[in-house]
């Protein structure tokens, strides 16, 4: 029978099954300050790859973490076997606090969240202007979801050759967005990569966008490296999912991490709270303040029509606005 001293460590905790009633076999729980800092950079069938100084360790959740999961982005603290060797196997016994969280939900009648991407804070939305045909719906909901959380949104225009880029940034100038626009001729060539890179540098940005629109292509000309491409149906217009799973990838130059996650048939906006999109409209905030309780920004009573009547702000700003919260209440495709 195994005996504990005053300083056990962490090999030293024993959890038996979550069963009603059932304790720790000890209430001296370890709190690993010699645990070594990690960046999640994927998670693969229950196993973390965790970037641990220059090495890529492999990792499972400890026990005592409950329910709280680490996913990429995720800043965690890690104990066990570090040496990043074949076949070990380490602990992440803590998640650290996140800067942001980017969720979404399969549908919008989905009550359960899946968190996407930890601590990012650029959201880069990729569509193709042809090939597949743009979906602006689609990219509404993921302006709606980077506000929600707090990133700044980039717009990746793939396939300039194919069909100009005018016609849709119609749609969103009023919203500042900042964008860049690319072909496929020029990703060949390395200078489209070039010009998207630079918007990426020094900071976490998540990629998004629905299959075929040349997401994975363009991530392995920012990264130097090959992830799988697909191939677009000729008949549906639709892509093949070639990424199964977030990953994230240094940029070349050291300065800057790209994740690129799995392309997306919807976003879900169940757990949007629409109060807080409002925060990427700055120019029309503070004209919120005569809103009645829980308004919604789209009522006879709303604010923000006599604020922008007043000259505060530009109309098509608030436009703008309504036209993401309402987003929220539509299905894509109605």
């Amino acid at each position: 029978m195994r005996r504990y001293g005053k300083n056990p460590d962490e090999d030293d905790v024993r959890v038996r099954p979550n069963r009603k009633g059932n304790r720790p076999r000890t209430t001296i729980r370890p709190k690993h300050e010699d645990a070594a800092e990690g960046f999640v950079l994927t998670v693969d069938r229950g196993r973390l790859h965790v970037l641990i100084e220059d090495r890529t360790v492999v990792a499972m959740k400890a026990r005592e973490l409950g329910r709280k999961s680490a996913v990429v982005g995720d800043r965690v603290a890690v104990v066990g076997d570090l040496s990043g060797a074949k076949d070990t196997l380490a602990r992440i016994v803590r998640v650290e606090e996140r800067s942001s969280v980017l969720r979404r939900t399969a549908d919008d009648d989905d009550p359960y969240e899946r968190v996407v991407v930890a601590n990012a804070d650029q959201l880069a939305i990729v569509t193709a202007l042809a090939d597949p045909e743009p979906r602006p719906r689609l990219i509404d909901r993921c302006l709606v979801a980077a506000f929600d959380a707090g990133l700044e949104p980039l717009l990746v225009l793939t396939k300039s050759d194919l069909a100009p880029a005018e016609k849709l940034m119609e749609s969103y100038g009023s919203f500042g967005i900042r964008y860049v626009v690319t072909s496929r001729e020029e990703l060949t060539e390395g200078d489209a990569a070039d010009r998207v890179r630079e918007k990426l540098e020094g900071r976490i940005t998540a990629f998004v966008g629905h299959s075929g629109v040349g997401k994975t292509t363009l991530v392995n000309a920012l990264v130097e490296r090959q992830r799988a491409t697909g191939h677009v149906n000729a008949v549906t217009g639709r892509g093949r999912h070639t990424t199964t799973s977030a990953l994230a990838l240094p940029l070349p130059t050291g300065s800057g991490w790209v994740i690129d996650t799995p392309g997306v048939r919807s976003f879900g906006l169940n757990h949007i709270d629409p109060s807080r999109v409002i925060h990427a409209f700055p120019d029309l905030e503070p004209g919120t303040e005569g809103c009645p309780r829980a308004c919604s920004h789209d009522e006879p009573d709303c604010a923000l029509d006599a604020w922008v009547t007043d000259g505060h702000a530009d109309p098509q700003r608030l436009y703008s606005l309504r036209r993401l919260l309402s987003t929220r209440e539509r299905r894509e495709g109605d």
